[in-house]
């Protein structure tokens, strides 16, 4: 029973160097920027390693054609992929 407590004590003595590392690790995930695309390239969503979405660019074509419907789902598929990408 005594022997966790060493074990314990350890992690606490530690546990600065750990969040340091748990903190570089998040950050360098925000550097890795991967892209989703959809419609052929008309649509693509960039997303981190933090899974968050950096950016979407439009084809302004695809604007002008007024399809909403249409945009609206390459705009989700462009996400999911970089999002899908971005996990891996």
């Amino acid at each position: 029973m005594f022997n966790n407590l060493g074990n314990f004590a350890d992690l606490m003595r530690n546990a600065g160097k750990i969040r340091e590392s748990v903190e570089k690790a998040t950050e360098s995930l925000g550097q890795i920027q991967v892209e989703g695309t959809s419609g052929g390239g008309v649509v693509t969503a960039k997303v981190n390693g933090r899974l968050e979405v950096v950016s979407v660019r439009i084809d302004p074509k695809l604007l002008a054609d007024g399809d909403a419907e249409l945009l609206e789902d390459l705009v989700t598929a462009a996400v999911n992929q970089g999002l899908s990408k971005a996990r891996e």
